[in-house]
């Protein structure tokens, strides 16, 4: 016999930090919403604060969703390892955290302006608009720009 629960403690979508969640979905992939959060950092997140991991997102109670959101914002007080986290000693601080949606952005931002500035390769790359990682870019990823060469015609 199936446990059904009631319609109006059933949530469509939630709202968790500043990002709509669908409630349809399992939990630990419902987190992946988020900016910042993985598959694998969600299920992490799920096994620490003890909610079962075949629930759906909509069945989760308050207490439950603030623990998660807890979990997320402080992974190292809940004993998460330092390189699971997806801000590893940061270039000011030197701290190691977990960044998360609106964090993300500014901090990678912050990032390129700072390899624009001292004029780093990746920075000039960047501005380049060109790749940055060592691919090759005799023949791919030309996005619109001239692709092999005309002939002259004959006069």
């Amino acid at each position: 016999m199936a446990l059904v629960k009631e319609a109006n403690e059933f949530t469509h979508i939630l709202r968790v930090l500043n990002t709509n969640i669908d409630g349809k979905k399992k939990v630990a992939y419902a987190l992946t919403a988020i900016k910042g959060v993985g598959r694998r950092f969600a299920h992490l997140i799920v096994r620490k604060a003890d909610v079962d991991i075949n629930k759906r997102a909509g069945e989760l109670s308050n207490a439950e969703i603030e623990k998660l959101v807890n979990i997320i914002q402080n992974p190292r007080q809940w004993k998460i390892p330092n390189w699971f986290l997806n801000r590893q000693k940061d270039y000011k601080e030197g701290t190691y955290s977990q960044i998360i949606a609106n964090q993300l952005d500014m901090k990678l931002r912050d990032d390129l302006v700072r390899l624009k500035k001292i004029k780093a390769h990746r920075g000039l790359r960047h501005h380049w608009n060109l790749r940055v990682r060592g691919q090759h870019t005799k023949t791919t990823g030309r996005r619109g720009k001239t692709v092999g060469y005309q002939r002259d015609k004959k006069k």
